[in-house]
């Protein structure tokens, strides 16, 4: 019976192992409307912002996009547009709450730029927008910390191609169809991760930064934290190593299983060696 449960417990192990090792491979397809239809944000991180991209800032000036980069900062660019009924205010509303929460500050740490794919938006839609989400953010905000521009669509279209940002201009709904995210680069303009979705966490937020600063923002608890987090490509966010902690645990289970099975046999063999000079 022992050597039975032995082999039952160990077999347990292995499907263990295997289920747990394979739980997390499945990634249900989402079923999304028509309009939404090829409207995604695309795995490009590692790609180089394209520096020499110009914009016209929320106060009239002109500025290259690699002026936010100056090798100290990491950036969060934001796609979206000022007229935007619903979405775009819902992602700026989500990285304002998400910036409030955490201690570094736009323009001291890091920096924010907001960019519009609309070509309709105006400079000074651009200023009343800044203006208004600076006041909420209610917390100073550094020089050029977080800016609000427009440009040219071939440019705005560059910028949306390299970092992998669909959008689409809806005729029937008067409207652009667009992904949701924030993209946060390293200093020096390269894209370390993206953020999907309406709502970014103060670790989240922290994290990413962490990484994009190569461990120059964030303390040395949050390095451990990357240790246990890992960044998702699929769900756009910083996910406990759940899975691979259980892997690692049902791998040694199945060591330990494995040891006690071999010393059950070994002890069952030996009571079966009959001892020199004993008559059998």
């Amino acid at each position: 019976m022992t050597g039975r449960l032995a082999v039952a417990l160990l077999a347990l192990g292995l499907v263990t192992s295997v289920t747990l090792a394979r739980a997390d491979e499945f990634k249900p397809t989402p079923i999304l409307p028509q309009v939404a239809k090829g409207i995604d944000i695309e795995d490009r991180r590692g790609a180089v912002a394209p520096k020499g991209l110009t914009f016209t800032s929320q106060d009239g000036k002109t500025v290259a996009l690699g002026d936010y980069f100056d090798g100290q900062h990491p950036v969060i660019v934001v796609l979206a547009y000022y007229q935007c009924p619903m979405l775009c205010t819902l992602v700026l509303n989500g990285l304002k709450s998400g910036l409030a929460d955490l201690a570094w500050a736009p323009g001291k740490e890091f920096k924010v730029v907001t960019v519009s794919f609309d070509p309709r938006d105006t400079v000074e839609a651009a200023a009343k927008k800044r203006a208004s989400y600076v006041k909420s953010y209610g917390r100073p905000v550094g020089d050029h910390g977080w800016d609000f521009l427009v440009g040219e669509q071939d440019h705005v279209k560059q910028l949306a191609d390299t970092i992998g940002f669909r959008y689409r201009w809806d005729e029937d709904q008067k409207q652009f169809a667009h992904a949701a995210g924030a993209f946060i680069f390293t200093p020096d303009g390269r894209l370390s991760q993206v953020l999907k979705g309406i709502t970014f966490t103060e670790r989240d937020l922290r994290l990413a930064l962490t990484e994009a600063s190569a461990g120059k923002l964030g303390s040395t608890w949050d390095q451990v934290l990357l240790l246990c987090y890992h960044y998702d490509p699929d769900a756009g966010n910083y996910v406990l190593m759940g899975v691979r902690m259980m892997q690692i645990a049902g791998g040694v289970t199945v060591l330990l299983l494995g040891g006690w099975l071999l010393r059950m046999w070994r002890r069952d063999q030996a009571r079966h060696v009959t001892p020199a000079g004993d008559v059998a």
